[in-house]
């Protein structure tokens, strides 16, 4: 079924960035973020019908808010870390009071978070924020794109091709050059094919037959 097939595509490519994510940042290489905050707004304007932009675009290093949807009044973290810390944390960063009329959506896109949305959060400025609600995880993404329409599934499906896919051909292409050197380097080669000797290609007398 294409359904399954497009389904299968866009959960090994997401799961395999969000991974990526998190491992470069506890080695605390944190370009792939910037890149990934960009494919993240597009992504989630595909799946939820938002039109998120990066915040780092009208503000370079935005604290608590990644992205902003001004026509849905949204403001949205996106993490690899989730934690209660991590979250409270960015309710109550001060810029965050510019958003009064917002509601904060925060998104974990490795971990689990049936347990976060159960606890009570410090929300000093009183931004809008229902945890049973707001609180997003892997596994809430992945079932919405399941009961998504087909046509749906198949643009988000195209879009996640052109981001993510170019890398697999690359990686066929390195394994598919090592399978040819072994597949050489194991081949018995008789004495003549050694002993075998190339006539030289004399580019002078070429020229003078061509002239």
């Amino acid at each position: 079924m294409n359904r399954t097939h497009y389904f299968n595509y866009i959960e090994e490519k997401i799961s395999a960035l969000a991974t990526r994510i998190k491992e470069r940042g506890k080695l605390n290489i944190l370009d792939l973020n910037i890149h990934a905050e960009n494919f993240y707004a597009h992504f989630f304007n595909k799946l939820y019908d938002w039109n998120l932009i990066n915040s780092n675009i009208t503000r370079s290093n935005f604290e608590a808010i990644d992205l902003v949807d001004n026509n849905n009044k949204l403001i949205v973290q996106v993490s690899a870390t989730c934690t209660k810390r991590k979250l409270e944390g960015c309710l109550m960063k001060e810029n965050i009071q510019n958003y009064s009329k917002y509601t904060f959506k925060f998104i974990s896109i490795t971990k689990n978070t049936d347990k976060l949305r159960l606890k009570n959060y410090n929300n000093p400025y009183n931004i809008t924020f229902n945890p049973q609600v707001d609180i997003i995880d892997a596994n809430t993404i992945l079932n919405n794109l399941l009961s998504l329409e087909i046509s749906r599934q198949k643009d988000i499906y195209n879009f996640i091709k052109q981001e993510l896919g170019a890398v697999e051909n690359f990686i066929i292409l390195d394994s598919n050059l090592a399978n040819i050197v072994n597949m050489l380097s194991s081949e018995r080669w008789s004495e003549d094919v050694a002993d075998y000797k190339f006539n030289p290609y004399e580019i002078n007398k070429k020229l003078i037959i061509m002239n």
